[in-house]
């Protein structure tokens, strides 16, 4: 793969230009059809985008392999964070790529996406066996993966997947990340006159207040976090504040543990209205369950094999960030989030190497062509 180092670096640069926030994503996908269209691989698709106020749906690709086994499903994401407009990829002599200050770089996950294209691209003009291949592209995973929530896996034959979107060392992959929850909680008071007739209002704030005194936040325990994000209360300094919203999250490996601690802050709440007079409303959102691959797994032994072919040393790790990965088991899909060559994400910092890219493609390529291992 050395003398297609310009290429994979022209391919990242050219895709990091495309603007594609989350919901927006429309010119990206249009691109994508554009590039794998020129390779035969045709992308369906679906009509997901809308139903969460997007305007591109998931995209899925087959290809159609020599060798034998079931297909391998290769997956990554074609929205990036804000602030993300006008990007541009800046090659710097140490061979790092960063963005030009005033966006994100966009290698999440556009890493992923320029390694699953370049793959392919190889694979077709070296005519080199490989498996059969589902690609999915999808929109909005930065908003809790909204694409995929509303993608229909029955369209997917693979059992085993590799969703390149982790924030690792080459080499490294997940195969254990965090269910979660966000939460909405209203406290209801009472309004009145806060110099007349204070004493006739029940104050939302306090309430929340006390409720939220009385509970822990962070890592509650080695697998869960809970946080509360976002708190609002109260019309004029004048008023007593008749109600006063929280919204928050909880995440843990363990999805019993997230509704132990969403019952507990639920609680308390009750608890601090009940006592002075107030009333509480509630609403949950589920945004994953847990992800818990185990390590014998074939996909992750396929992983450990492709990983020494290609040089890397394969190293499984936990995440408390989320991915379209977490909705694959429920669909009996066995998956794992693959380091894809992206370092301080979510930032203006971010950046990539392009030695890293270029790892990233012989390592998607060395498990596209593996044969199926002996169960």
């Amino acid at each position: 793969m050395e003398w297609n180092r310009e290429r994979i670096g022209g391919t990242f640069a050219e895709l990091v230009e495309i603007d594609s926030p989350s919901r927006q994503e429309r010119q990206m996908a249009d691109k994508l059809k554009e590039l794998f269209g020129a390779l035969g691989v045709s992308l369906e698709e679906d009509g997901a985008g809308p139903s969460f106020g997007g305007n591109t749906g998931n995209l899925l690709g087959r290809v159609k392999g020599q060798l034998p086994g079931s297909p391998l499903l290769f997956s990554a994401h074609m929205d990036t964070v804000e602030p993300s407009r006008g990007k541009k990829a800046v090659f710097h002599p140490d061979g790092t790529i960063t963005s030009a200050g005033d966006t994100v770089l966009g290698a999440d996950d556009l890493g992923g996406v320029t390694a699953i294209l370049e793959a392919v691209r190889w694979l077709k003009e070296t005519g080199t066996p490989h498996r059969d291949l589902e690609l999915m592209f999808s929109p909005s995973e930065e908003r809790f993966s909204e694409g995929t929530h509303q993608f229909d896996f029955g369209k997917c034959r693979a059992k085993m997947a590799y969703v390149l979107d982790l924030a690792e060392d080459m080499g490294a992959a997940a195969i254990r990340a965090p269910g979660s929850i966000q939460f909405w909680i209203t406290v209801h008071g009472k309004a009145a006159h806060a110099g007349f007739a204070p004493e006739e209002g029940i104050h939302a704030v306090s309430i929340a207040a006390e409720a939220l005194s009385s509970l822990q936040f962070g890592h509650v325990d080695p697998v869960t976090t809970v946080n509360v994000g976002v708190i609002q209360g109260g019309l004029m300094p004048n008023i007593v504040p008749e109600s006063c919203q929280v919204e928050g999250e909880i995440r843990s490996y363990q999805d019993q543990r997230i509704e132990e601690e969403w019952q507990k802050i639920l609680s308390a709440f009750q608890k601090a209205a009940e006592k002075r007079g107030g009333t509480v409303s509630s609403r949950v959102r589920q945004c994953y369950k847990a992800l818990n691959t185990p390590e014998d797994a074939p996909v992750v032994a396929c992983y450990q094999k492709a990983c020494e072919k290609v040089g890397l040393t394969p190293k499984l790790v936990g995440t408390f960030g989320m991915s379209d990965c977490n909705h694959f088991p429920q669909h009996g899909i066995q998956g794992i989030v693959v380091a894809s060559a992206m370092w301080k994400c979510h930032s203006t910092q971010e950046y990539t190497t392009l030695d890293s890219l270029c790892q990233l493609t012989q390592l998607v390529i060395a498990l596209m062509t593996q044969e199926e291992l002996p169960r």
